[in-house]
């Protein structure tokens, strides 16, 4: 899997089956579900930049990450991941899985 943080909070993943797509945070970074949580420093477009795949999932350095399986499942459908007001991640271990290392 490889992923790449763009410009508005948005993410271009690959995973390593070849499925493209883009990843939308924006909304839920700017929603009260994000204060107070491991995502709040995301808001920091700085922060966000620094985006990266440990093990199959994308982390952020404050622990914040993404279900891959919710992310894979909305990228092949649609081609793009719009996560809103809900959590998206709940920090448990994920398995390298379709996702690779």
């Amino acid at each position: 899997m490889d992923v790449r943080a763009q410009p508005g909070f948005c993410l271009e993943v690959t995973f390593v089956d070849g499925t493209t797509g883009t990843v939308e945070l924006s909304q839920f970074l700017a929603s009260a579900a994000a204060a107070g949580t491991v995502f709040e420093p995301l808001r920091d477009e700085g922060f966000f930049q620094r985006a990266a795949v440990e093990r199959g999932v994308v982390r952020w350095p404050s622990g914040a990450d993404l279900a891959p399986d919710a992310m894979y499942d909305a990228i092949k459908s649609t081609g793009r991941w719009i996560v809103d007001a809900e959590v998206p991640g709940e920090g448990l271990p994920h398995g390298p899985g379709r996702f690779g290392r």
